[in-house]
């Protein structure tokens, strides 16, 4: 671990380091895993039990939510909430070579959310709120918009065709936003619901890169709530959030009723 390491260079290293444990676990199962189950529930559990154990040793005082761990009360009252999901997208990770696989460390402070890293292992990178990424360069043409490889949401697609843009399929969450920061894609319009721990790291990488960070409708997003439930997310270039967050209300008025 870094010494002296402040807060997002710790996040950073926590989610690099977690990536490694994953990938030499992936290597042990070979290019063709004989049960991917059992791949991908063995690397949920080593990612969670490296990031539990490092954390204890680097921030002690400080409260965790984790995908992968019992959830505590106590860190409602809290200041400080790591936030964290030890493998988004255990599905592509348990079939290599995939690369859009994740993992997710987030820091809350004072219902802030104050930094992230999103480690994607398999493609040897880290985007973190430290260094500060660079904002995505400008795309010409049509708006590529990402939807799940496996559930594409109907409202997304619907609104991908009012906007006129090209579906990009891709696996998991911090996948698919680091797709935006990296300038691979435009629009990651989330809409199936998902939580926190799925969210918060992306979204810190995001809006330190400069992109437009909110719930599919606009509004702000909150952190280290009683239900870490998120109904949805929106991570666009600026110039596009208007028109998205539009076209996604039409596209869910427009839904039927379960």
């Amino acid at each position: 671990m870094p010494p002296d390491a402040d807060d997002h260079e710790l996040a950073a290293w926590l989610a690099t380091e977690a990536g490694v444990v994953l990938l030499e676990l992936r290597g042990q199962h070979g290019s063709e895993p004989g049960d991917p189950a059992a791949l991908k529930a063995e690397g949920d559990a080593r990612s969670q039990r490296f990031l539990a154990d490092a954390l204890s040793r680097a921030r002690p005082a400080d409260a965790v939510l984790s995908e992968e761990a019992v959830d505590d009360p106590a860190r409602l009252a809290a200041d400080r909430i790591w936030i964290i999901d030890p493998l988004d997208g255990t599905r592509e990770f348990g079939e290599p070579p995939r690369e859009d696989w994740a993992v997710h460390v987030a820091l809350v402070i004072g219902g802030r959310l104050a930094v992230g890293a999103v480690a994607l292992p398999a493609a040897s990178l880290t985007l973190s709120t430290a260094p500060l990424a660079a904002p995505p360069p400008h795309h010409d043409g049509p708006i590529r918009m990402l939807v799940s490889r496996t559930r594409a949401h109907p409202a997304t697609v619907a609104a991908a065709k009012d906007l006129g843009a090209v579906l990009v399929p891709m696996g998991s969450a911090g996948a698919k936003a680091m797709a935006v920061v990296r300038g691979a894609a435009d629009v990651y319009a989330h809409a199936g619901g998902q939580y926190e721990w799925d969210s918060a790291a992306p979204a810190a990488v995001a809006a330190a890169a400069g992109l437009h960070v909110s719930g599919i409708d606009g509004r702000p997003l909150q952190w280290n709530k009683p239900d870490p439930w998120s109904p949805d997310l929106l991570i666009c270039r600026p110039e596009l959030a208007d028109r998205v967050v539009d076209a996604m209300r039409v596209a869910l008025a427009d839904q039927p009723e379960a």
